[in-house]
């Protein structure tokens, strides 16, 4: 089993996973603003490179228009210069075929600005949030499926804002379409979405780049109020919360030694394995994220 589960990019925390995460499931990495949860999603789509000879793919939900710094971390840990298919950008169905043009990072709100939870919307606000994702849900198709058919096997989502409940976040109600709409279904079927009336054309090509979506990992970056690990430990998980659907569950934050503060990782769930329940304090390094094991 060992040898069928991904690698994070972090050897140690590998060993904390029972070597590492399984593809096919889903992942969630949870931890306050700065705390590194986008060095740990970059560590684990660049080991694609490795592993699967792609590297993984970031998709941006970030709303708010203020940088994730994917570009800069990822030229700055692996020289990765990250290229981009813009959601409002014209796009030729005929170059999916084409490796040399497949992209890895795609940001699908850029600077809409917008509240993301129901309780702070009007109901037209909550309409229009839907009409916008609608537009932009062909781009998003053929961001994942141009990269499923040339080898990529990972995806990192990362930008979902806070929210006390995330059955009131359009950011969540998005991510559920992407994840068992695109991530969880059969190639033939995505491909039915994307081309539509040109299935039929494209449909040889489409079985010659067939793949097996229970080989894509999702690891998912949700930002937390909640800056302490204790206090991430504690969180309760709603029934039908994405957290009670996830394979693994990784929780990073602030912990208190004594006068000073410092950062820790804990492994709260993680199926399938057996899991060290420790308190892994760990540092961001030049070369990324480093558990201090």
């Amino acid at each position: 089993m060992a040898d069928l589960r991904q690698k994070t990019g972090i050897p140690e925390l590998d060993e904390l996973l029972s070597g590492g995460l399984l593809p096919g499931k889903l992942t969630v990495v949870l931890g306050a603003t700065g705390i590194g949860k986008t060095q740990l999603g970059l560590q684990f789509a660049e080991a694609g490179l490795q592993q699967e000879g792609q590297t993984g793919v970031l998709f941006d939900m970030a709303t708010r228009g203020d940088s994730q710094s994917h570009s800069d971390y990822a030229e700055r840990l692996f020289q990765w210069k990250l290229r981009e298919q813009l959601v409002d950008a014209p796009f030729d169905l005929d170059q999916i075929w084409d490796a040399e043009t497949r992209t890895d990072y795609q940001h699908l709100f850029r600077q809409s600005g917008r509240r993301v939870t129901r309780r702070d919307m009007e109901l037209d606000e909550w309409k229009e949030w839907k009409l916008e994702f609608v537009k932009k849900l062909d781009a998003a198709i053929a961001f994942f499926y141009s990269n499923f058919v040339h080898g990529v096997r990972r995806t990192v989502i990362d930008g979902i804002e806070p929210t006390d409940r995330p059955s009131d976040s359009f950011q969540f109600h998005a991510f559920e379409y992407v994840y068992h709409q695109i991530l969880r279904k059969e190639y033939d079927w995505v491909a039915r979405d994307l081309f539509r009336a040109q299935f039929r054309s494209h449909q040889a090509q489409i079985e010659q780049h067939r793949y097996d979506f229970q080989q894509i990992g999702c690891l998912l970056l949700l930002t937390t109020h909640e800056v302490m690990l204790d206090d991430l430990i504690q969180r309760p998980i709603e029934s039908g919360d994405v957290l009670s659907n996830a394979n693994t569950i990784i929780l990073m934050g602030k912990i208190r030694e004594g006068n000073r503060m410092s950062r820790a990782l804990h492994v709260a769930k993680h199926r399938g394995s057996a899991v060290d329940e420790s308190l892994v304090p760990y540092e961001i390094q030049e070369a990324g994220l480093k558990l201090l094991t």
